[in-house]
């Protein structure tokens, strides 16, 4: 608005503003057009104060002065005092005429983490301006914020406080291949700073390029102003690039001459034998109001990626690119890089990522805070991106986080505005991010195979674990629990490491070596996790107890009824021998003593072949890993008597220890007929446990290339003898 045009408004409106008061709000708009909005916050609060709102129009102008101070603080990053202002404007009804002013309101107020106001005032804002989709980001970040924060990656993030001082530090970038040397803007008083008067846009003073390298320490040296020719100037440099060889820079530089609204521009400086040349202004922009910068280039310096405000874009500033000519030494007229990455609201700061995919800062797409960092997968070869993700909490926070540069796919450097900072609130620090490496434990549960419920474990046992990296050897013992467990060294190193094999044997003598032995990789996982392994050994002596298999009186055939399914309870053998596949196993049944030996014999054979029949015939095992044998009544069952009662197995206490008092039994004819008449249950109780069917290991090297063929009469039963 002229002066004229505020005279005439005076004539119109005496009530709402004086003649002296005019030249008070023309400065302020004036301020306010120029980008100066250091100077102009102050302006428009004065003019605000001075502004009288009688009238409808004395109203109209209060509220347009009090949008134009929020603006001033909410572009000079200072969101609480915008806030402030912005809800003085919507108390004076300013969004009947400007809806934006529930828009950045909503903005400011997700910052502050006042989600429900944030949300109310986005859906309020979308009522008057359904069409920008703005509103619906908004919306979805606030939804969105506690789930970032409940599902916060393992990285950790710190104040890179060497480098940051009371000013502002940003945009670091690597400026040598071995990664030792990071240049960053900074406009905090340092030796070498060139920039002495105040940016109006930052309320700091200009920008400087300054470069820290790292000592043999680890450690951050104090920074210097970047070597060469006209690099740094009174004008605010930052923001900077370097392609592959380490020969061609790019940064931005923006102007400093006042009352003048002259954008940011994009320069290019060539390595010369006495550092950086003087850098040559790349032609990209139709008009010099329009600001380009930000420049991130291939490493063949022949395609670069800028951000900018010229017409023809998504939003308000987006992404673009343009391409080298060698033939004519030109750049390309700027395309922009679509809706695949940019949105309706600001693309800033793009990188290359270590893998070629694009990091860049949008407030455009669902995040915690304003600017979030985003990540796009690279398409194949070509130089195009898609599918931004949001880098999650911690590394992005609920204020502006951006220029992200990698120094592997654990660690990098980037600038953030949170809490924490080295200078005033709001103002940008560098900081580091780390994936710490995944944690590993190993626990090694061994048991006794022989026992179908695996409660039987084994004490003694070695455990040696080897790894895939040099000197990754190491073994233990179980304890009486069957159990051995590692995690940290003696010198705090973890046992499992990153990225490598690990092979389990087990051995113990009394058991069958084994010889398979068990695996674990660490290679591709990106979690923590605690591995737990059951292995199991076989006693050379000790038979396998089966469940229980029931025939008919008299008969072979394996009983399945209301009360047993005896086809199930060889299920046992049949997992056992497809968990080990290098296991031979002996089926041996066995009969009471009643009746004649002859007789048991043949029966006893003709129901172990039963069970062959069934595991070969029904279940595919291997028949030559089976050896049916029927041992009549010649080996009586031993089970265990405490407290009255028959048992199956030996007991023991919690740490494997055999009870005190309890007796060993074998169970011969003479001991189970003391209860024929005065115990007739106990006695078929005593007598069932005599007929059962057991399994033996013949061997765990079976080789199915070479083992002999089956004998085919386990296939054919007996016609059983004459009971006598």
């Amino acid at each position: 608005m002229n002066v004229k045009t505020l005279i005439l408004s005076g004539l119109l409106v005496v009530s709402s503003v004086s003649f002296g008061q005019v030249k008070q709000i023309k400065d302020a708009n004036t301020q306010f057009r120029s980008g100066n909005y250091c100077e102009a916050a102050a302006k428009c609060e004065l003019a605000y104060s001075k502004i009288k709102r009688k009238s409808k129009s004395g109203l109209a102008m209060k509220g347009d002065m009090a949008f134009k101070t929020a603006e001033c603080y909410r572009m000079t990053d200072n969101f609480k005092r915008a806030n402030e202002w912005y809800e003085k404007a919507i108390l004076l009804k300013f969004q009947k005429k400007e809806p934006l002013v529930l828009l950045y309101n909503a903005d400011m107020l997700r910052q502050m983490s006042e989600l429900t106001k944030a949300q109310e005032n986005y859906m309020a804002y979308k009522a008057l301006v359904p069409d920008d989709p703005r509103a619906d980001v908004g919306i979805a970040s606030c939804k969105m914020f506690e789930e970032f924060k409940e599902n916060r990656t393992r990285h950790t993030v710190s104040n890179v406080k060497a480098l940051n001082k009371e000013g502002f530090e940003m945009a670091p970038m690597f400026v040598d291949k071995k990664e030792t040397k990071i240049a960053f803007g900074t406009s905090s008083e340092r030796e070498g700073l060139q920039g002495k008067a105040k940016d109006p846009l930052t309320c700091q003073k200009y920008m400087d390029i300054f470069v820290s390298e790292l000592d043999k320490k680890g450690n951050w040296l104090e920074p210097k102003p970047i070597e060469g020719d006209s690099i740094n100037t009174e004008d605010s440099e930052g923001t900077m690039c370097i392609d592959a060889r380490g020969k061609t820079m790019f940064f931005t530089r923006c102007p400093s001459l006042k009352k003048k609204n002259l954008g940011c521009d994009i320069y290019m400086s060539e390595m010369g034998g006495k550092g950086w040349e003087r850098p040559k202004k790349l032609s990209l922009k139709p008009n010099d109001t329009l600001s380009v910068g930000h420049p991130c280039v291939s490493d063949d310096a022949k395609f670069l990626i800028f951000a900018s405000d010229m017409p023809g874009g998504q939003g308000g500033h987006d992404l673009w690119y343009t391409t080298y000519d060698k033939k004519s030494d030109s750049w390309s007229m700027p395309t922009n890089m679509g809706p695949e990455i940019n949105t309706a609201g600001n693309e800033l700061f793009p990188s290359f990522a270590k893998n070629g995919d694009l990091i860049y800062a949008s407030d455009g797409l669902p995040g915690m805070g304003a600017l979030d960092m985003f990540r796009a997968e690279k398409i194949g070869d070509k130089n195009q991106w898609e599918k931004p993700t949001n880098y999650g909490s911690p590394i992005n926070s609920e204020f502006n986080d951006y220029a992200m540069v990698e120094v592997d796919d654990r660690k990098g450097y980037f600038t953030s505005e949170r809490k924490g900072n080295v200078g005033e609130q709001f103002s940008p620090d560098l900081w580091m991010y780390e994936l710490p490496p995944n944690v590993f434990s190993l626990k090694i549960n061994v048991f006794d195979l022989t026992d179908k419920t695996r409660q039987t474990k084994i004490d003694g046992v070695k455990v040696v674990v080897t790894g895939s990296n040099a000197n990754e050897k190491w073994e233990g013992l179980t304890a009486k629990d069957g159990s051995v467990f590692w995690d940290k060294k003696p010198n705090g190193d973890r046992y499992i490491q990153e990225e490598s094999d690990y092979k389990i044997m087990i051995s113990k003598e009394g058991y069958y070596e084994n010889k398979a032995g068990a695996s674990i990789s660490t290679k591709g996982l990106k979690y923590n996790q605690d591995f737990v392994l059951d292995m199991g050994l076989f006693p050379v002596k000790k038979p396998i107890r089966l469940p229980e298999v029931r025939y008919p009186l008299a008969k072979w055939d394996l009983l399945v009824d209301s009360s047993i399914n005896s086809k199930d309870s060889l299920l046992f053998v049949y997992d056992l021998l497809t968990d080990n596949p290098g296991l031979v196993l002996e089926l041996s049944s066995h009969t009471d003593p009643r009746g004649n030996d002859v007789y048991n014999q043949v029966l006893s054979e003709n129901r172990a072949k039963a069970c062959y029949k069934f595991l070969v015939e029904e279940k595919g095992i291997d028949p030559r890993r089976i050896i049916p044998v029927g041992k009549g009544e010649r080996e009586p069952r031993t089970v265990y008597l405490s407290g009255g009662v028959y048992m199956e197995s030996e007991p023991r206490d919690a740490d494997g220890n055999v009870l005190p008092g309890v007796q060993t039994i074998v169970l011969k004819e003479a001991y189970m007929n003391q209860f024929k008449k005065t115990n007739k249950k106990l006695f078929e109780q005593l007598q069932q446990y005599n007929r059962r069917t057991e399994g033996k290991v013949v061997t765990l090297e079976f080789d199915a290339t070479n083992a002999p063929p089956a004998n085919p009469d386990y296939l054919i039963f007996k016609p059983l003898p004459k009971a006598r």
